[in-house]
């Protein structure tokens, strides 16, 4: 009898957990520094579908704009933005990584977006529009506050 060894995860899911590996490898390497950040983001960015690309470039430019703090760094292969300790805030979840319906900007728990007992943290993004991009950039100013 063939035993699974997969822990019941796509191969997409299993390529994204090999690639955070491999992240986290060149990331000690490089320590906090912000060029290899940011290095890593751009190729991420350049490696998406045309859909995702520039819903990230968008992501990208409110970022740098209104969280210059945030330091560049991938995130599962993903492009995302962490604070002063490494520990990621925002990130994009390309549809096209995990053939679904939409790609996802999420917000981790260091994002300071509670609003009472309950608060949105993960937004579907289909389009990159001047509505998005103002509330995106709303999210991310309160995110860092």
């Amino acid at each position: 009898m063939a035993t699974d060894t997969s822990g019941g995860l796509s191969k997409e899911e299993r390529d994204a957990v090999k690639q955070r590996a491999k992240e986290l490898r060149e990331q000690e390497k490089a320590g906090k520094n912000r060029a290899a950040g940011d290095k890593a983001v751009l190729e991420a960015i350049a490696e998406m579908e045309p859909a995702d690309k520039s819903l990230a470039e968008g992501l990208y430019k409110v970022v740098t704009a209104v969280a210059p703090d945030l330091v560049p760094k991938t995130y599962y292969g993903m492009p995302g933005f962490a604070n002063a300790e490494g520990k990621i805030v925002v990130f994009i979840q390309a549809a096209a990584k995990f053939k679904t319906r939409y790609a996802t900007i999420g917000f981790e728990d260091r994002a300071n977006l509670d609003d009472g007992d309950l608060w949105p943290i993960g937004f579907a993004v289909r389009n990159w529009t001047p509505a998005v991009e103002a509330k995106l950039t709303e999210l991310v100013r309160k995110a860092v506050s």
